[in-house]
């Protein structure tokens, strides 16, 4: 079966099957062969070929690991889990964020504890500076998801008083130049900080505080897609929110 996703991943990114070749040094119609006849090259080759079209090797090549190889995979990107957000230590937000060469994602309601972190609020405007990219998803105040949230957590109209004062603290990144703030409606699963490739991703319990509830730190690893899993959802989430004007 021909591999449409190769084929139309070529197409979006203006290059011909030369492109690979070149990039893993095989022939031209070795390339043809993945896309024409669904062969599946070899690991060191799906990871090249992936990175040089910006896309996933589990998205080009779905079958090319078996179901127990790729849990293997994904649970390799499992650096560490706290069993409460409280259990994290301090700096591990600040390093996160201080290491990020392209991407700065944060995916919260409030997210009020590292908006009151003045370290982690100075570090998104030095990085911003630096061309990093800082996207901000809080969660729309006056939205009935923040409105059940706050009943969940037994802090009612206190969920979004803390989103607005989430949105005064961020006054200062919000100047730069490459910062970007939006408010969203969705129901929040995870909170989702992220940093290139690394991610520290808050999961929620019901009945429970943010704070109450496990972190689990995880780095991508190729063949692995715990962090595509929820770097796609934030992407779903950031491009239904509505911007927040300067």
């Amino acid at each position: 079966m021909a591999n449409e996703r190769l084929r139309v991943a070529l197409l979006e990114h203006g290059a011909t099957v030369h492109a690979p070749a070149e990039a893993v040094q095989v022939d031209a119609k070795t390339v043809e062969r993945w896309i024409t006849q669904g062969r599946i090259p070899y690991r060191k080759h799906r990871f090249a070929v992936a990175k040089l079209l910006g896309v996933e090797e589990s998205y080009l090549w779905p079958d090319a690991l078996t179901p127990a190889q790729a849990a293997a995979v994904s649970e390799s990107e499992i650096v560490t889990v706290y069993p409460h957000r409280w259990a994290v230590p301090k700096d591990t937000w600040g390093r996160l964020f201080s290491v990020a060469r392209e991407q700065i994602d944060v995916l919260v309601y409030s997210g009020i504890f590292i908006a009151q972190d003045t370290g982690i609020m100075r570090t998104f405007a030095d990085r911003a500076d630096a061309g990093v990219k800082v996207r901000i998803l809080l969660g729309d105040p006056d939205c009935a998801e923040v409105t059940q949230r706050g009943a969940d957590e037994g802090v009612n109209d206190g969920m979004a008083a803390q989103i607005r004062t989430a949105l005064f603290l961020y006054r200062s990144p919000r100047q730069r130049e490459g910062v970007e703030i939006r408010l969203h409606d969705t129901i929040l699963y995870n909170s989702i900080r992220r940093a290139d490739d690394q991610l520290l991703v808050n999961t929620h319990v019901y009945g429970k505080a943010a704070y109450d509830a496990p972190v689990m730190h995880l780095r991508k690893v190729t063949g692995g897609d715990m962090v595509s899993t929820y770097t796609s959802s934030f992407e779903a989430v950031w491009n239904r929110a509505t911007p927040v004007e300067s």
